[in-house]
């Protein structure tokens, strides 16, 4: 028998990029269903929010950035800990990097298991993981917050806020209250799975509402397109609540009725396909979303950590015939 492989490894067609800006200060990196950066340019310097997968990567960012302003790449700022969001930081050094920002939950989560995220992210996505060979090792935040901080760029209000938890413990939002953008991280998606493998789905619903409540104009999601009006804001955070709500409502159902992982995957896709089959990357997600939902729902609260061959026993598991 042909052994399967990820969804994510056969995923090898390079994504057309765009560099959309969105207010005065904000903009856009973003590749079709890829990991997107932010980028706000302040008067006197430049904030990357997700630094992409490699230094190589990077200068993808870099090149659109130079484009538009030579002010210094002062600030790289994390919102979660996912490898293929942080390897590329390095390559940011030699454009004025002086800090990378995350919260303490993230530094803690890169200590904890950083290392095995980096090495099971690389095998499973080699497409997002270009020039690999450049990546100098983990990335550590040298500044990190509690809550919530402000920054200011010159004259230009930068708050950084943890509004609760869902993709992952650590999660973090960029918002600009002057331009009312915001910059949700992988809480919001757009046109895209939600990878739910390291999330915390009970929490997540309410962390949306927050995020709602600060009323945003225009906000760039962790992937899709960046949603460019209320309207679209609106339609972003519902469909990613829909997403994660859906998945773990029948998880819940899956872990009452006593189904394995199998049984589960199958009872899940029953809700899960007629709306969501068609977006990007839900075949690679889906595994590792029904696994985390699954534990969460037998009361395992906080994520287990993955690792290449948990990876691989997940997925040969539900693969088999």
């Amino acid at each position: 028998m042909t052994e399967k492989k990820f969804a994510s490894q056969a995923d090898l067609e390079e994504k057309q990029t765009s560099f959309v800006q969105l207010s005065e200060h904000a903009w856009a990196f973003t590749a079709e269903g890829d990991p997107n950066t932010g980028v706000i340019v302040g008067d006197d310097s430049v904030m990357i929010i997700d630094a992409t997968a490699t230094p190589v990567m990077a200068q993808k960012v870099v090149a659109e950035i130079r484009r538009i302003t030579d002010k210094p790449i002062k600030y790289v700022l994390l919102t979660h800990y996912h490898a293929v969001r942080v390897l590329g930081a390095s390559g940011f050094k030699q454009h004025g990097l002086q800090q990378i920002i995350a919260s303490q939950d993230t530094y803690d989560l890169i200590a904890e298991r950083g290392q095995q995220d980096m090495d099971s992210e690389i095998a499973r996505f080699p497409r997002l993981f270009q020039a690999v060979e450049s990546v100098p090792g983990l990335t550590w935040p040298t500044l990190t917050f509690q809550r919530r901080m402000t920054l200011f760029m010159g004259g230009l209000e930068v708050q950084i806020m943890q509004l609760g938890a869902g993709h992952t413990k650590g999660d973090t939002v960029a918002w600009l209250p002057k331009d009312k953008v915001l910059f949700s991280g992988d809480l919001v998606e757009a046109d895209a799975a939600c990878y739910t493998g390291d999330a915390h789905l009970a929490e997540w619903p309410q962390t949306l509402r927050n995020l709602r409540a600060m009323q945003a104009e225009k906000l760039v999601p962790g992937r899709g397109p960046a949603l460019m009006n209320p309207q679209e804001v609106a339609k972003g955070l519902a469909y990613t609540e829909d997403f994660v709500s859906t998945l773990y409502k029948g998880a819940q159902e899956a872990v009452a009725k006593g189904l394995d992982l199998k049984g589960a995957m199958k009872h899940i896709r029953q809700s899960m396909d007629p709306k969501f089959a068609q977006v990007f990357i839900y075949e690679h997600c889906l595994p590792f979303d029904v696994t985390r939902a699954v534990d969460e729902a037998k009361g395992i609260s906080h994520p287990r950590i993955w690792t290449a061959q948990r990876d691989q026993e997940m997925w040969h598991a539900l693969q088999e015939d």
